[in-house]
């Protein structure tokens, strides 16, 4: 009964992780957009777009951590798993008993970067005063988009003043985000049993 149960939330807990492997995707394809935009507009128009190195590496952590739960659900995960293919090929029983035991690991690890991303997040997101008195600046008008885009000017940001600057705390959500569903994810996977266990493809490493 239990068991049945968990499957149905895991069931959903995957859609979510394949969710956000779609949308980390979409950032992916904006990048190469912005890309694409960099190198035409500074081969042809001698006018580089500025402020593309920030966003690179900004849309590489949404990346990364917006395809995670996918990566764990799949388990693509890059590890060293020579040991524990030989054991579920020579012992299946405790083969199956070290993958679990793995999975509960990595599962304890990634609620342990939750635990520390998640006041960062917090901190971060507070010092825009989103529903907030500003300690500094004009208070809020009532308008929602003028009073959106002045806190957003007050967030803590990542990038070069003057050249592109934006807000931590999208980065530091998907961190926490994307570490927290992996957690889920390993969290079945030790309490049920891996549905798909990796298997190494001939050339993978």
């Amino acid at each position: 009964m239990i068991a049945a149960s968990l499957r149905k939330i895991r069931s959903l807990v995957e859609g979510v992780a394949v969710v956000a492997n779609v949308s980390g995707a979409f950032v992916l394809l904006a990048l190469v957009a912005v890309m694409n935009v960099d190198v035409i507009a500074r081969g042809v128009f001698n006018a580089p777009f500025r402020g593309v190195v920030e966003v690179v590496i900004f849309s590489l952590v949404l990346i990364v951590f917006l395809q995670l739960p996918d990566v764990v659900r799949t388990g693509r995960l890059t590890r060293s798993d020579g040991f524990p293919s030989l054991m579920r090929a020579r012992a299946p029983r405790f083969g199956e008993a070290l993958e679990r035991a793995i999975h509960a690991i990595s599962c304890i690890f990634m609620g342990m970067i939750v635990w520390t991303v998640w006041p960062e997040f917090v901190e971060a997101f507070e010092s825009c005063h989103f529903f907030s008195q500003p300690e500094f600046g004009p208070a809020p008008t009532g308008a929602i988009w003028t009073d959106f885009m002045a806190a957003l000017a007050r967030c803590d940001y990542f990038g070069t003043p003057g050249i592109l600057t934006v807000p931590w705390w999208p980065a530091r959500l998907a961190i926490a985000f994307g570490c927290a569903w992996a957690a889920i994810l390993f969290f079945f996977k030790a309490a049920l049993g891996d549905p798909e266990p990796r298997t190494v493809d001939q050339g993978e490493v």
